[in-house]
């Protein structure tokens, strides 16, 4: 073979290896686009009309029932003129003893209390909450501090005057006090024997001088002549 048609031979040789070598190289692919769609969210689902909602648990605590109060408003001795006639407003209830109100409740025909009669140890202000009353029945009862075994009448009658045990209406300049307090005492006291004729000699003699409105004086001066021991001793027991 000559040198002309070896070299083409060697030439044509290396050329098909060059191409065998081009045809086993794996061409990468392109990697495909990232999608720019947005993240999947979860569908809400509609409510039908005809469907019903479901209902909804109150969180709040329910209350506790509570008891009706036994004394929606406490009784009260009550003036409506100022001073002379006084009534009772509110109504009265026995509500049951307890420490320091054991004494004995007596009942009119409406079963109204009428009289409370104080047992050892009892307390002015536990008596009154035990009858729905305001603590004054000491002083409608013409007594500083109330004593076991005393009678403490509950309603006044609105019709005859009511006096204060510890001073005058109007007092007049130089009113003296105590004597005051010491007759008033004894007419109490004369009631609760049933003593009339000592009950008008302490009015007559003492306590009337001692009152300067005439109107009260009248007034007065008409229960104790007309000797009824209830209406003296709601002026001065």
């Amino acid at each position: 073979m000559s040198r002309t048609a070896k070299f083409s031979s060697i030439m044509t040789a290396l050329a098909l290896a060059a191409i065998g070598i081009t045809g086993c190289t794996a061409t990468p692919s392109a990697a495909p686009e990232k999608s720019e769609t947005s993240p999947a969210t979860t569908p809400v689902a509609e409510a039908s009309p005809t469907q019903a909602a479901e209902p909804v648990a109150d969180a709040s605590p329910t209350p506790e029932p509570t008891e009706p109060d036994p004394c929606p408003r406490m009784s009260e001795f009550y003036s409506s003129t100022g001073g002379l006639y006084w009534e009772r407003r509110g109504t009265l209830r026995d509500l049951g003893a307890r420490e320091f109100a054991q004494g004995e409740v007596t009942f009119d025909a409406d079963g109204n209390p009428v009289t409370y009669t104080v047992a050892s140890g009892d307390v002015e202000a536990v008596i009154a909450e035990r009858l729905c009353a305001y603590p004054n029945l000491g002083s409608m009862n013409h007594v500083r501090m109330i004593q076991p075994g005393q009678v403490l009448w509950l309603t006044p009658d609105p019709s005859i005057p009511w006096l204060s045990s510890f001073a005058v209406d109007d007092a007049p300049e130089g009113f003296q006090q105590l004597p005051y307090e010491q007759a008033f005492e004894a007419a109490g006291d004369a009631v609760d024997a049933g003593d009339v004729d000592a009950v008008r000699e302490i009015w007559n003699d003492t306590l009337k001088g001692m009152f300067v409105n005439q109107e009260t004086i009248d007034a007065v001066q008409q229960v104790v002549d007309s000797g009824d021991l209830d209406a003296l001793r709601q002026l001065f027991s």
